[in-house]
């Protein structure tokens, strides 16, 4: 695929994108740290070292989100083994009780005659007959109960071991887990001893200049045409799946970001696409790499309501396109579920939950909040600071893109500028950033 055209240069920094779904018709944005360098000189020093070097590690945001996801499967796995364990010691309970009547049945045959010695001493043959079928009916049954009887004691012993191991397993992902969340709350605490450190009027500029870079992106990306003809973008509807989605993501604006949450007080950018899919009925990965990874990918010009769009390189953030060139997203610590415009983090593509569906004959949008467009509208690279819900998004899984330095961000991994195209953020609106939770 062709590259995107180079953004403007800030420093020595140029920004592209290698997978642009786009063919180069939308362009990278400089990073929040060079936006300090241009607009807040003063202060860039202290916020480029606070990412850099205090920053949490690229891929730590999802790494804790795939160990939840992993801790999550061992539980399932501990709880459906712990159930048939407990299913198979009933049934060899059962068996067990079935085999003491047959050593209890044979201890009384033995003081008896035996079937065979019936057979010659009986004066009927056509009952010694049936008396021998009915005693190698028995021997069947009894000779079935010891071989379920064996099979239920092995399954027992597997299950057991399996059970034991699931239980290892999960202990251990809770630990996991429990490292990761306190490795990034530590590094995130650093960011925002910096961040709290600039002024109101340094925090000022680089919002004005966040509002300017995403109003030009997003009047660029809509006159490439790379969503297509606006009539028949209007024209679009959701599933009926989709549309309960979008209802449950705009019940949410308004609701903090939480690195690692997934409602229903807060959420993170894929805890927020997850749950509202959920809702609708449709179960999708977790986290925002493997919602790219896994769900059918969509062409931009063929975007519907409802669909996942994926921002960065490595597919750091996700957002739930709601029609009109909008998504609503759950941004970054510090922010709060929103509308943006879908041009305010560099596009990696989309992927459509419910492939296959067919489209509603006619949708209304569910209603929005006055203010649903305020606030910073900036999802976080894989080369960000801590505070990038999927930023750094993981499951055990992958991607692990290169630190940052404190001074130089990566050229690759860009992060791009907020701001809502229909509502350019003024100082007042935008979320503060020195609050993570």
């Amino acid at each position: 695929m062709g590259l995107l055209r180079p953004a403007s240069r800030i420093g020595s920094i140029v920004t592209s994108h290698p997978n642009d779904p786009l063919n180069g018709r939308v362009p990278c944005y400089p990073d929040r740290r060079s936006a300090l360098r241009a607009g807040a000189a003063a202060a860039a020093g202290a916020l480029a070292t606070a990412c850099g070097a205090g920053g949490a590690h690229p891929s730590a945001a999802p790494a804790y989100n795939a160990a939840e996801a992993a801790l999550k499967a061992r539980r399932d796995d501990e709880r459906r083994l712990g159930t048939e364990l407990g299913r198979a010691r009933a049934a060899l309970a059962a068996e067990r009780a079935a085999a003491g009547r047959i050593a209890r049945e044979q201890y009384q045959g033995v003081r008896g005659l035996s079937p065979y010695a019936r057979v010659l001493l009986t004066g009927d043959l056509r009952a010694a007959q049936d008396q021998r079928r009915l005693a190698a009916r028995e021997g069947a049954r009894q000779a079935g109960v010891l071989a379920r009887l064996a099979r239920g004691e092995q399954r027992a012993d597997t299950l057991a071991t399996a059970a034991r191991k699931a239980l290892g397993a999960q202990q251990a992902g809770a630990a996991r887990k429990k490292e990761l969340k306190e490795e990034a709350d530590r590094r995130l605490r650093e960011v925002e001893r910096m961040l709290a450190a600039l002024t109101p009027d340094q925090l000022t500029q680089v919002d004005a200049r966040e509002a300017r870079n995403a109003d030009s992106a997003q009047r660029e990306l809509l006159a490439s045409g790379a969503l297509g003809a606006p009539a028949s973008t209007a024209a679009r509807t959701p599933t009926a799946a989709g549309g309960s989605a979008l209802a449950y993501a705009a019940a949410q604006v308004g609701k903090p970001y939480e690195w690692g949450a997934e409602g229903p007080e807060a959420f993170d950018c894929s805890g927020l696409t997850s749950q509202a899919w959920a809702h609708a009925g449709r179960a999708i990965p977790r986290t925002s790499q493997e919602q790219w990874a896994r769900l059918p990918r969509v062409p931009l010009d063929r975007l519907r309501p409802g669909d996942l769009v994926v921002y960065f390189p490595t597919a750091t953030h996700v957002a739930l396109y709601i029609g009109d060139g909008k998504v609503i997203q759950a941004p970054r610590p510090g922010a709060a579920v929103k509308v943006s415009p879908i041009a305010a983090n560099p596009l990696l593509g989309a992927v459509r939950p419910d492939a296959g569906d067919t489209p509603l004959a006619s949708f209304v949008p569910p209603p929005l909040p006055e203010a649903a467009s305020a606030g910073d509208d900036t999802g976080y690279s894989a080369a960000g600071p801590p505070v990038g819900a999927d930023a750094a998004r993981e499951p055990g899984t992958d991607r692990e893109p290169g630190t940052a330095a404190a001074s130089e961000p990566p050229a690759s991994a860009p992060a791009p500028a907020s701001a809502p195209a229909s509502a350019p953020a003024s100082p007042s609106a935008s979320a503060p950033r020195t609050s993570a939770r």
